[in-house]
């Protein structure tokens, strides 16, 4: 996952780190600046969408632009997936 925005990572990613221990999601996080913030992060993916929707509202020291997700080690490409 990819954080961008006008992002104050030294509150932010303490804040991501809780609301993701809360959910029971691990995470690893690779890169955090002012501008964005790089992290793995694994569990279930309703609780994973629930944390991305948690940071894209963020919070208030934090202006969140865009969200990048990307599925790691995927065993089935998604256009052969069953919807």
């Amino acid at each position: 996952m990819t954080i961008l925005g006008d992002l104050n990572a030294a509150s932010f990613v303490p804040w991501i780190q809780r609301h993701a221990n809360k959910l029971g999601l691990s995470q690893t996080f690779f890169h955090s600046d002012a501008d964005r913030i790089e992290l793995e992060v694994t569990g279930p993916v309703e609780l994973i969408d629930m944390l991305e929707m948690g940071c894209s509202l963020g919070p208030i020291d934090v202006w969140v632009d865009e969200i990048q997700r990307r599925v790691m080690n995927d065993p089935q490409p998604s256009h052969l997936r069953n919807s």
